[in-house]
């Protein structure tokens, strides 16, 4: 089992990846190494973390009423704007 050291552009570059756990062991023990060595990507990867879980919470929660209403709205009006657009034959 080789220990690879990496670099930022390295670890940045695959780091969704990595959240994503699409990597292989050495690969995801390769980037938790270098995140334990390094603050900068540390916090790179806990703010992705925290906006991904921010994301998913955010999906639990119902729109209000007020809101449907003013989106179907605007597509209703997006709609009729369309078919205004369109030349008679």
């Amino acid at each position: 089992m080789s220990t690879r050291e990496l670099g930022c552009e390295e670890v940045i570059e695959r780091l969704f990846d990595y959240l994503d756990r699409e990597l292989g062991a050495q690969q995801a023990e390769d980037i938790e190494r270098h995140l334990a060595r390094c603050r900068d990507c540390f916090s790179r990867a806990e703010f992705e973390r925290r906006l991904r879980a921010m994301v998913e919470a955010s999906g639990t929660v119902k729109a209000p009423p007020r809101l449907h209403r003013r989106i179907r709205h605007l597509l209703d009006q997006f709609d009729s704007d369309e078919t205004d657009a369109i030349p008679d034959p």
